[in-house]
C-alpha cells in the first residue's frame, strides 16, 4: 500500500483479519493477537495516517457471534485502536462495536462505522432482537443530526445487506435487519456520500433507489487481500487474486470521483515474483464520469445490457482470477444482486431475468425447427 500511495488522507479497514477456520483452531487470545499484529503493522507503515476500522464477523470468538453488549474482545480491540479513535468513539465501540466521528476532524464531514455483524444471519446471539445494541436508533440519530448540521457522511461496515452474487438467493442479513438498513439509507440518502463494505472477498457494488427508482446511493464492496477459496456450499472455487484499492474523492463534497484497484497476479507470482500492479480504473473501464450513484447506475445498465461490459465486470469481480465466460444465468445472479438489495425485489428480478434466460435458451431450438420446416440442414 505504501508503494502505491505513501500518504493517503485516511485508511478504511473493513475487517476479517483472522484465518477462516473452525472455532476450535482459534480462541479469544488468538483473535486479539492477530488483530493486534495487523494494527501494529499498519501503524508502522502509516504512522501518521488516520484509520477507520470496522470489525469483521471473523474478528470475534466464536466467529460471527458478536454480541449487542460490552465484551472482552470489544474492550481489548478498543485498546488496540485507541490511537485512532476519539473518546466518544471508544465508548460506543466498547458497548456495541460501532462509532462515529468527524472525518479527519473536519466540520461538515463525518464517518459512520457500523457493526453490521449484529445483523448477520449466522449471528445466533441477535436472532430474536429488533435493534441489537440500539445501533439502528443510534444511526438514525447520527444521520438526522448530520442533516441538521449540513454534514456529508461516509458509512463503513463489514457484512453488507442484500445478496451474494456468487450464490443465488444467499442473503447476509436477517430479513428484518435488511429492511431496516435499506429504509435507513432511503431516508437519509441526501447526507450519505458513500458506503464502503467488505465480507464478500469479491469486487462488486450495490445500488440503492428511491421509491421512483432514482439512484440515491452506491455501496462499494472492496475485494479481499487474502486469496481464499470459499467453503460456502454451492459456490464453485470462489477464489480471488489479492486486491487493494484507492478511492479518489472530492474533498469539498465527498463525492467518490474514481476507484483504482491494484492486484497481485497469483499466476505470475508463482512462476516469477510477486508484483502489485494496477488492475483497472473504474471510470476508464466503464466509461463513466465519476463514481456517483447516477454513474454507478449507468455501470449497472452497461453490465446488464452489453456482453462486453458484463464479461469485464465478471473478470474484475474475482480480481482477474476467474476469466471464464459469464453466461445468462451468471448475468442474472450478478445483475440482480447489484440492482436489488430488497429481498422481494431481488426475487422478482430473478424471475424476470429467468424468463429472459429461458427465452434465450429456447431461441436456438425454435430457429432449428423453423429451418427444418423449410428443408434447411443445420
Amino acid at each position: 500500500m505504501r508503494a502505491i500511495l505513501p500518504d493517503p488522507d485516511f485508511i478504511v479497514w473493513t475487517g476479517d483479519d483472522t484465518p477462516h477456520v473452525p472455532n476450535e483452531q482459534l480462541g479469544e487470545e488468538a483473535v486479539l493477537s492477530i488483530i493486534g499484529n495487523l494494527t501494529h503493522i499498519i501503524k508502522l507503515v502509516f504512522p501518521d495516517t488516520k484509520v477507520y476500522s470496522a470489525l469483521g464477523n471473523h474478528d470475534y470468538h466464536p466467529k460471527s457471534q458478536l454480541p449487542p453488549a460490552q465484551s472482552h474482545i470489544y474492550e481489548e480491540t478498543a485498546k488496540l485502536w485507541q490511537d485512532w479513535m476519539e473518546p466518544d468513539s471508544l465508548q460506543t465501540f466498547r458497548t456495541g462495536g460501532y462509532y462515529t466521528e468527524k472525518l479527519l476532524n473536519h466540520t461538515g464531514y463525518r464517518v459512520l462505522v457500523l457493526n453490521t455483524n449484529l445483523y448477520y444471519d449466522q449471528n445466533k446471539v441477535t436472532a430474536d432482537m429488533e435493534d441489537p445494541a440500539n445501533q439502528f436508533s443510534w444511526a438514525e440519530q447520527v444521520l438526522t443530526s448530520a442533516a441538521s448540521n449540513k454534514e456529508k457522511v461516509y458509512i463503513v461496515g463489514h457484512v453488507p445487506p442484500g445478496f451474494f452474487e456468487k450464490k443465488r438467493n444467499k442473503p447476509w442479513f436477517r430479513p428484518n435487519f435488511n429492511r431496516r438498513y435499506l429504509e435507513l439509507v432511503q431516508r437519509h440518502h441526501a447526507v450519505i456520500a458513500g458506503q464502503f463494505f467488505g465480507h464478500h472477498h469479491t469486487d462488486s457494488f450495490r445500488m440503492f433507489y428511491s421509491s421512483d427508482d432514482t439512484p440515491i446511493s452506491a455501496m462499494f464492496l472492496t475485494p479481499g487481500v487474502t486469496p481464499w477459496k470459499t467453503t460456502l456450499p454451492g459456490v464453485t472455487d470462489g477464489a480471488n487474486n489479492p486486491g487493494i484499492r484507492v478511492f479518489e474523492y472530492d474533498t469539498q463534497t465527498l463525492l467518490v470521483k474514481d476507484v483504482v484497484t491494484y492486484y497481485l497476479n497469483l499466476t505470475h507470482a508463482n512462476v516469477a515474483r510477486a508484483r502489485w500492479e494496477k488492475e483497472y480504473r473504474l471510470c476508464e473501464a466503464f466509461q463513466v464520469p465519476d463514481a456517483s450513484p447516477a454513474s454507478m447506475h449507468r455501470v449497472l445498465e452497461k453490465v446488464a445490457g452489453q456482453q462486453c461490459h458484463l464479461q469485464r465486470y465478471y473478470e474484475l469481480n474475482s480480481v482477474s482470477y476467474d476469466l471464464s465466460r459469464c453466461d445468462e444465468h451468471c448475468r442474472a445472479d450478478h445483475v440482480c444482486s447489484i440492482r436489488e438489495v430488497d429481498f422481494h425485489r431481488y426475487e422478482r428480478c430473478l424471475e424476470k431475468e429467468g424468463a429472459t434466460v429461458a427465452r434465450l435458451t429456447l431461441l436456438p431450438l425454435l430457429l432449428s425447427v423453423a429451418l427444418s420446416i423449410f428443408g434447411v440442414t443445420l
